[in-house]
């Protein structure tokens, strides 16, 4: 509050006590006709034992005009009181601003601490306008009554203009994260010029959403799309090391999360392609691992029972030796048949009726091993039909080929 506001205050309280003291004159000078007029009627204030107001050869004052009188008495006494606050308050002048300063500071900093502080703009907005009274001048009565009460209006307005900016800083990156993730999506989903763009977008964000597991698991699918379309083994190598790794962070930072398990998974089956015997063993473990987590956390993805069946039908086709192998590495070897595979990949079909045409060319495998020639026919024709994505055609198509000449055709 500035000085010239307090003294302004000041001289609005004395300009009361003028008044007030101004009746009071008019009270002495009608008390001073009356006892001209009257001369039988005073007051005694020496007459200690009496009443205070002495009857002298006059007529008897109506029992009205007694109650004015002391009425009037008590307003005596309370100027005289209201003029020692003044010299009290004008006393305290000098302290008043910075007492001001200081409350107006304590009740800024709890709105601002306050969870409720960012609801109110609105509320406050329309309470100004229906509880204010407005006055000539486009101020309202409480700013005419009191600059403090505007400067800490002004303050309010200023504080709820902070809330809503940090509020919108706070939605901003969950925005920002939302749309990337949405890019990368479509781009995953594009051409070889797109899957790099998609990988180079997301290693540019690395740092801001790093700790998101949904950023994470697109990194990892990101790299399985740069090893499908590099052109030499020792880049396909780096890829799939490098999309371990982020694999790894993943599924580390957040276990509850399915993609991270499941592309985890796809990338430790890459790894095995480029590893030594016993780390494919290692990997081909870790794999089934996170493929089963990945269908316990999200157990309708057609993706996750897929990959499965492959995984038990590769189990089912191993060598005796390879067997052995496996049982001296890790004391038992991994154990899947053609019915467990089968068993899955109809899982897929269940979910997702014409999911992939790999699927329903290891549909026809299954039933072809199991001796059930007639379903593989009719698996064997259903994959010729079916359409095949372009990151699973070269493979689609050799299978087909081995499943056509299992058949004899």
């Amino acid at each position: 509050m500035a000085q010239a506001d307090s003294k302004m205050m000041v001289l609005g309280a004395l300009a009361g006590v003028a008044g007030i003291g101004l009746a009071v004159v008019c009270y002495q000078g009608i008390r001073s006709r009356r006892r001209a007029s009257c001369p039988g009627f005073y007051l005694n204030r020496a007459n200690a034992q009496g009443t205070g107001i002495m009857m002298v050869d006059g007529p008897v004052l109506p029992t009205g005009q007694a109650e004015v009188l002391k009425r009037l008495e008590a307003l005596i006494q309370c100027v005289s009181e209201l003029k020692d606050e003044m010299k009290a308050l004008k006393n305290a002048l000098p302290t008043l601003q910075d007492q001001v300063t200081e409350e107006l500071r304590g009740r800024s900093e709890v709105r601002r601490a306050s969870p409720l502080h960012r609801t109110t703009p609105t509320r406050r907005k329309r309470a100004a306008g229906t509880v204010t009274g407005s006055r000539p001048g486009g101020r309202s009565s409480e700013e005419a009554e009191s600059e403090g009460g505007y400067m800490t209006a002004l303050t309010d307005s200023e504080d709820e203009e902070l809330s809503d900016t940090e509020q919108s800083d706070e939605e901003q990156p969950e925005k920002k994260l939302a749309v990337l993730l949405e890019r990368v999506d479509r781009l995953h989903q594009g051409n070889e010029c797109d899957k790099r763009e998609s990988i180079k977008i997301l290693l540019e964000h690395r740092e801001e959403f790093g700790q998101n597991s949904a950023f994470l698991w697109r990194l990892i699918r990101a790299y399985c799309d740069v090893h499908d379309i590099s052109s030499t083994l020792e880049e396909k190598k780096i890829q799939a090391e490098t999309g371990k790794k982020v694999g790894e962070e993943a599924v580390s930072l957040n276990p509850m999360c399915a993609e991270s398990h499941q592309w985890y998974a796809i990338m430790c089956g890459i790894m095995t392609e480029y590893d030594t015997i016993q780390n494919k063993i290692k990997y081909g473990y870790i794999f089934k691992d996170h493929l089963d987590k990945a269908i316990e956390l999200k157990p309708h993805d057609p993706m996750s029972y897929y990959l499965l069946g492959r995984w038990c039908y590769a189990a089912a086709q191993l060598s005796w030796i390879e067997r052995k192998v496996a049982a001296t590495l890790y004391g038992e070897p991994p154990s899947a048949t053609v019915e467990d595979a089968l068993k899955n990949f109809l899982k897929v079909e269940e979910i997702q009726p014409g999911y992939s045409k790999l699927n329903y060319v290891f549909l026809g495998k299954c039933y072809k091993d199991l001796g059930q020639m007639e379903k593989a026919m009719d698996m064997y024709e259903a994959a010729c039909l079916a359409d095949a994505v372009s990151k699973e055609e070269e493979e689609a198509q050799k299978e087909l080929d081995l499943l056509s000449q299992a058949l004899g055709m």
